[in-house]
């Protein structure tokens, strides 16, 4: 009797195991969308057209994804337990954004971050489901590992100086491949070459490495084959290596931390084993990271097939030793260990003890390496970084002051924020110093700035749950419970704990696997029935479904609708570099703006488009039309200082002086340290208030003047400000005076009846070299000023007369003037 009903049950639990197609399409799905995203320049939000394009088929692709995702899973959708109402509290996120749209000082990056954001929902709705199934989980995990070392190899491709090789084999999936290489792979700036790989951003990908490497260490020790044990060790050292070729203070700084805090979720033996695969694998690293940093700067100046061939042999001849090392411990020392410290490991309060101690061990070989002659075994480029890693650095004291700087907008536009790409398009409004910097290097800051703090509370409450219930849900599992996850909260640890000093959440393909992380996270949460919230499967089914769907399909239109637009932009500008043809130019153009009628890209060629034609044939026509597209898209971009410059040069060519002026002044206050708007200011406010004043409008004279002056007084409270700024910290951006401006403000101050002021302005542009025309006229306006006054600076005049014979002549007949 009972050999059917086992047989039956048998039979039942194979047929569960089945998986639809429709299953596989959605996994194949996946992998493919993760392996391509970060070969788009990872998909950065740079505010630019250039890298648009990719983000708008990330996310057609990842409704395309949700789709599939409803139609695999829609017999399993029901709101019954805390991590099922988590997809719908995911919602609320691009939520926030789009309400966010009614306050944007940018409607077009706005819109980019409620689709970015739709982007990020999907995905964690996906995983949130995905990975509950456990064939599912392992594949996901596996696939993200894969494209991982994918992506250090690719750059290490690239560092020993076969870029051609790489970018052959990116070309087919990338459209960041230009003349054969792959864009900015190895960068160049101050502190010399540093490694980004796909990013073009050494920073961001210093904290990509940072969570792999731990990554890579969980697997070692969750892996239960051989070569698997010995594969993710072999990857170790490529991952060190590579993170120190990014030159990153900040990944080197964050390391320690993010790794501390994981060894706390641990057994002693555990992290032990983690301390010691970290041990050997930096160490090796270390030895031939300044044979492997040489050959990758000659490689890159001079390519060698032996010298590359060189630099992948000890790369990978290292690799696999330390390969080999960690097989043989996991396999023979890691079970022993497990017994000898088992006792140990259930007494409470046993995972605190080696993260003390390996934050004391820490503290010391940080201090040894930067305090010490140890750092001389480290290559020149990367030693120098170190002794340069303290709170008085300049990028340091930068960072603290974008900080500041944000929440001085958060206090302008706090309770649902400024919309997204707020802070490139204010920052120039509310900065301490003219710096340039479109990203505000917190995560955290910018994401507050952007949805205010209503989007922000639910944005972190969503955050810190999932945090909350994996740990408690963590603390409560059994071994393989703890260990089927895990790799996704190192993820996201990493990646968020960095984002607190950089914009890797800039970086599309990183914000897209620290929500597939926060699902698989949220995919083992405890399921805690909801009492008060209890809705049938099927109304749950339909009513869910439905609003996603629906989403999904506004989402899935306005991508496509973009793409095209992106499309024609772009064709746009090949158009304008091959033809002169007016309608050829405009036709791509209209199409832009049809669909984004504010695309500053597009207003701005089609406003110089038609400026060209207006000067052209004077048509007047096109030069109301330049004025009209300018000011209509100034409504949804008002801070937009190109757009802003093209309408003052619309203008003037139409020999509008008073409205460009008006444009100036009105806009003066969201760019304070742009000395450039500063001296237009000056220039112009000198000219018309000399126009008036030939007409006899004093009024209009005084009003030109009063504004000019007031703008040059504030060019000199800038100047004295820079000087408080602490030792390390660089001004950024020039901002000094000219000789042209103080003139200018000397000679309206005077012209104003203020011969004090006049004094005070000409005084600041006297030069002990009075050779230049320029040098004279302003001791010529100073010396009446003082004369004005009764006063006098003989020395002065005398050292004038030895330039300028008559200088004692003219300088009476500027006293004598009356205004």
């Amino acid at each position: 009797m009972s050999k059917p009903v086992y047989g039956k049950k048998a039979a039942e639990s194979r047929k569960r195991e089945t998986k639809s197609a429709l299953f596989w399409v959605l996994v194949v799905g996946i992998i493919l969308f993760l392996a391509w995203t970060p070969f788009q320049t990872a998909l950065f939000n740079g505010q630019e057209m250039s890298f648009e394009k990719p983000i708008f088929w990330a996310s057609i692709l990842s409704c395309l994804l949700l789709f599939l995702w409803i139609a695999q899973s829609f017999k399993s959708i029901q709101l019954k337990d805390q991590r099922d109402w988590l997809a719908v509290g995911v919602l609320l996120l691009p939520l926030t954004y789009l309400i966010s749209l009614l306050s944007a000082a940018s409607q077009v990056l706005a819109m980019n971050m409620v689709i970015i954001n739709c982007i990020y929902a999907s995905m964690f709705v996906i995983g949130l489901y995905t990975l509950r199934d456990k064939l599912g989980n392992q594949i996901i995990q596996n696939t993200i590992m894969t494209v991982a070392y994918l992506i250090v190899g690719f750059g290490l491709l690239n560092w020993f100086g076969q870029g051609k090789t790489a970018g052959a084999i990116a070309k087919w999936f990338s459209n960041t491949v230009l003349n054969g290489t792959y864009t900015h792979a190895v960068m160049t700036d101050s502190n010399g070459m540093r490694l980004t790989s796909v990013f073009q951003y050494a920073n961001t990908y210093a904290a990509f490495l940072m969570a792999f490497l731990f990554a890579a260490v969980f697997c070692i020790t969750a892996s239960r084959k051989w070569y698997g044990k010995a594969f993710h060790s072999f990857m170790l050292v490529p991952i060190i290596v590579s993170l120190l070729l990014t030159l990153s203070r900040g990944g080197l700084v964050m390391l320690p931390v993010i790794f501390v805090l994981l060894l706390l979720f641990l057994k002693p033996a555990q992290q032990l084993l983690w301390i010691l695969y970290c041990g050997i694998s930096g160490i090796a690293s270390l030895l031939i990271t300044k044979s492997v940093t040489e050959l990758g700067l000659q490689l890159n100046e001079t390519f060698s097939g032996s010298g590359a061939l060189k630099a992948w042999g000890i790369l990978i001849s290292t690799s696999a030793v330390v390969g080999l090392i960690g097989w043989a411990i996991q396999s023979f020392v890691a079970p022993k260990l497990d017994k000898i410290l088992g006792k140990w490991s259930s007494k409470k309060g046993s995972s605190l003890w080696i993260p003390i101690g390996s934050t004391v061990i820490g503290g010391l070989l940080i201090f040894l390496f930067i305090g010490t002659g140890l750092k001389n075994i480290l290559p020149q480029n990367i030693s120098v970084r170190l002794e340069n890693i303290n709170f008085n650095q300049h990028s340091v004291l930068e960072r603290f002051t974008f900080y500041k700087d944000a929440m001085k907008v958060l206090a302008d536009y706090p309770i649902i924020g400024a919309g997204g790409g707020a802070w490139a398009s204010l920052y120039e409004q509310y900065q301490n110093n003219p710096y340039t910097s479109r990203q505000a290097h917190n995560f955290f800051l910018q994401y507050l700035v952007e949805v205010g703090i209503v989007g922000f509370v639910i944005f972190m409450a969503f955050i810190l749950y999932i945090f909350y219930k994996y740990i408690r849900g963590y603390m409560k599992g059994t071994e393989e419970d703890r260990n089927s996850h895990f790799l996704y909260l190192i993820i996201v640890l990493s990646i968020l704990m960095h984002s607190i000093l950089d914009f890797n959440m800039s970086y599309v393909f990183m914000g897209i696997l620290v929500f597939l992380g926060l699902g698989g996270m949220a995919a083992v949460m405890e399921r805690k029935p909801l009492a008060k919230w209890k809705v049938k499967d099927s109304t749950a089914r339909g009513v869910y479904s439905a609003v996603v769907g629906l989403g999904a399909i506004l989402v899935f239109i306005t991508s496509i609708r973009y793409v095209q637009a992106a499309d024609a932009a772009m064709e746009a500008r090949r158009v304008v570099q091959v033809s002169t043809s007016y309608e050829e130019i405009k036709a791509p153009i209209d199409k832009d703006l049809s669909i984004r009628p504010s695309h500053p890209d597009s207003v701005l060629l089609l406003a110089s488009l038609y400026q060209a034609v207006y000067q052209q044939n004077q048509n007047e026509d096109f030069y109301n039309a330049s004025v009209s597209l300018l000011n209509k898209a100034l409504k949804d971009e008002p801070h937009n200082k190109a757009m802003l410059r093209s309408l003052i040069k619309t203008y003037e060519m139409k020999q509008q002086p008073e409205q460009a002026y008006d444009v100036l002044i009105q806009n003066a206050p969201k760019f304070n340290w742009d000395i450039e708007w500063y001296q237009d200011i000056i220039l112009q406010g000198y000219e018309l208030g000399m126009k008036a004043l030939g007409t006899g409008d004093h009024t209009k004279k005084d009003e030109y003047f009063k504004h000019a002056t007031d703008a040059f007084a504030k060019v000199q409270e800038g100047i004295q400000h820079l000087k408080t700024l602490p030792e390390g910290q660089l001004q950024g951006n020039p901002f000094e005076n000219t000789p042209e401006m103080i003139l200018n403000a000397g000679k309206m101050h005077y012209m104003m009846n203020q011969p004090e002021q006049a004094v005070n302005a000409l005084k600041i542009g006297i030069q002990d070299d009075l050779s230049q025309p320029s040098a004279q006229e302003i001791v010529r306006w100073y010396l009446a000023a003082l004369q004005k006054q009764g006063q006098s600076d003989e020395a002065l005049l005398e050292k004038l007369k030895q330039v300028d014979p008559n200088a004692e002549q003219n300088i009476k007949q500027l006293a004598e003037l009356q205004f």
